[in-house]
């Protein structure tokens, strides 16, 4: 990596359009696809995603959870997964939703941004709520790693928003301090779901990008995200993953639809936004 985590998350955003897809080997995706529960069915499933999207998505998602529940084997599968996103040109986003302090959350910087690690990623998922400043050892690797982080902030889950309405604003201008002065963008993205009835706070100043989850299944759709982020169109960053990988002899088809209507809608949208 030489180039910064913004520079190559705009070039991306540019060539692909706004899109990013989870690769989210559940148990019952991999049922869908007439696939056991292994870590062999793991392997195939997530090569076939990685085929399939590589070049259609701005960024690509693991999603962690799903290989760890098979230990040593799992993480290797997912080791092989970020290296051939890597190998086909893709940005990879792993979503490991990692928070804690001190020499912990160094060591998650280490083991998830770190370039010489088997694990390394483009950008991580992080977890805000032992407060912003714990993440302080995340965003310094991040930075000198040219790597990024995208800190919850409103998630697309329903039960989320009692915890997070309160202190979504202190994320928001935390990741907003972290990312002044940086061009095009800053390396502190922050998680806003599509699904939200209304943006409660400005992402004007933000100067970082949003990924927006909640695409599809949890029944968003793309005027969902051009009404919540009209603003910030260059900015956002829409995450789709079921609705995408339900029918594996149509993933790549599905992805283009989502991009291109997305992209049709953030074009064209007016957002309700302050």
């Amino acid at each position: 990596m030489n180039d910064s985590f913004g520079t190559r998350l705009r070039a991306r955003l540019d060539k692909c359009g706004p899109l990013c897809v989870g690769i989210d080997p559940s148990p019952a995706l991999l049922g869908a696809w007439g696939l056991d529960d292994s870590p062999a069915a793991l392997e195939r499933f997530s090569r076939t995603v990685v085929d399939a999207v590589h070049d259609v998505a701005a960024m690509v998602k693991p999603q962690s959870a799903f290989y760890e529940r098979w230990g040593s084997r799992g993480v290797a599968v997912l080791e092989r997964t970020i290296a051939d996103l890597r190998e086909a040109g893709a940005m990879v986003l792993l979503d490991i939703k990692r928070g804690d302090i001190g020499s912990t959350m160094a060591a998650y910087a280490e083991a998830y941004l770190d370039r010489g690690s088997p694990l390394a990623a483009d950008a991580v998922t992080l977890s805000p709520y032992l407060g912003f400043g714990s993440l302080e050892g995340a965003i310094t690797s991040a930075l000198a790693n040219d790597a990024g982080v995208f800190v919850l902030a409103r998630t697309s889950n329903p039960e989320a928003a009692r915890l997070q309405r309160p202190v979504a604003g202190q994320v928001l201008a935390g990741a907003a301090a972290a990312n002044a002065g940086h061009t095009p963008f800053g390396p502190v993205g922050v998680v806003m779901g599509a699904t939200l009835p209304e943006l409660e706070h400005s992402l004007a100043d933000l100067n970082g990008p949003v990924l927006a989850p909640g695409l599809g299944a949890q029944g968003a759709s793309p005027a969902d995200v051009a009404r919540l982020f009209g603003p910030v169109r260059h900015l956002v960053l829409p995450s789709v993953s079921r609705a995408v990988l339900a029918e594996p002899q149509r993933l790549r088809a599905r992805a283009l639809s989502y991009r291109d209507e997305c992209a049709a809608h953030l074009a064209h949208g007016v957002a309700a936004q302050k």
